[in-house]
């Protein structure tokens, strides 16, 4: 990963986009490298867009990649299909495998393994396109959502335009969708359900993670519905329906409630008993309504062999305790 700052002149009078802006000035960066590697564009702390105008006194930090590969390939990686129609594909994505192409992860990815299932050619020119939205489409041909790398389960995708906007609609308004989750966490909730209204914003001292807010309008709203189904020990075992759709929310609200998920290395200390563990997070259920009759689906995956294997330890370890309503 590549790292450029600049600081915008107190002087400066123009009110120019932050691309046009960045091209122009000395030891600057063109505009194509700016659109095919970006990574992640602040103004002042904020996560911003290439299209955003600046003005005297900001401080501009733009990550990048260099290595962008000219095309995106078929691979022949096999796929745990759950339902597929002429419309959609279901799978069930196993943890370890990354959504689409993007910084870091060109190859392996969800979207490489479709194009060979669904027969297609490769996605060439990928640097060509002319705005930044074109580049991203390309990149992800069919993803209407996505799981982080280590979440496994259910994820959705759009074989042809018509689909990929109907099912897009749905993810922008999740209210018209349920997605459930459930995760193994580190302690114990105070209550044994509840809902977590945050914002989320990026952490200003470490770009990798976000936080969640409640002192601020900044960032995005967020809303987190839990449900404990049992406590073992300090570790808790959650069932979890997001109304939004925010980059690492659940991670993000989990340590917000001061359970963090097992195993997330971004969010959650080494645990001392699982010392192995990866992140214990699984999307289980997905009910969407499909474009072909419009009527509601209900998709449903197994639980891990890894859940399995914890809650079995667990189980050894610690007697199984139900928290109370009104805990």
């Amino acid at each position: 990963m590549s790292y450029y700052t600049v600081k915008v002149p107190k002087d400066y009078e123009k009110n120019e986009r932050l691309d046009k802006y960045v091209s122009s000035i000395p030891n600057g960066m063109n505009r194509s490298k700016l659109k095919s590697g970006i990574v992640s564009i602040l103004v002042n702390g904020k996560t911003s867009k290439l299209s955003c105008k600046i003005k005297a006194g900001d401080c501009i930090d733009i990550e990048w990649e260099d290595n962008v590969p000219e095309n995106i390939e078929p691979e022949d990686i096999p796929l745990d299909i759950i339902f597929e129609d002429e419309n959609v594909c279901v799978i069930n994505k196993k943890q370890g495998m990354v959504t689409h192409p993007a910084c870091g992860n060109w190859t392996g990815t969800l979207v490489n393994a479709l194009l060979f299932h669904w027969n297609r050619q490769r996605i060439s020119h990928l640097k060509n396109a002319a705005t930044d939205a074109e580049i991203l489409k390309k990149r992800r041909p069919g993803i209407v959502h996505r799981l982080d790398k280590d979440t496994s389960g259910i994820i959705i995708t759009a074989k042809n335009r018509d689909a990929e906007e109907w099912l897009g609609a749905q993810f922008r308004n999740h209210h018209k969708l349920i997605k459930e989750y459930i995760a193994i966490c580190m302690n114990r909730p105070q209550h044994k359900r509840g809902i977590i209204r945050t914002q989320i914003i990026r952490d200003p001292k470490n770009r990798k993670i976000f936080r969640a807010v409640t002192d601020t309008q900044d960032g995005k709203f967020a809303q987190t519905e839990y449900y404990c189904i049992a406590c073992y020990g300090e570790y808790s075992l959650m069932r979890i329906r997001i109304a939004t759709g925010r980059t690492h929310q659940i991670r993000v609200h989990m340590k917000f409630l001061n359970c963090p998920i097992l195993g997330d290395s971004l969010y959650a200390k080494k645990d001392k008993v699982f010392t192995s563990a990866t992140l214990m997070l699984h999307a289980r259920l997905l009910k969407i309504r499909l474009p072909e009759n419009h009527a509601y689906h209900t998709f449903k995956t197994r639980t891990p062999v890894r859940f399995k294997k914890i809650l079995k330890e667990l189980h050894g370890l610690y007697p199984k305790v139900l928290l109370s309503d009104d805990r």
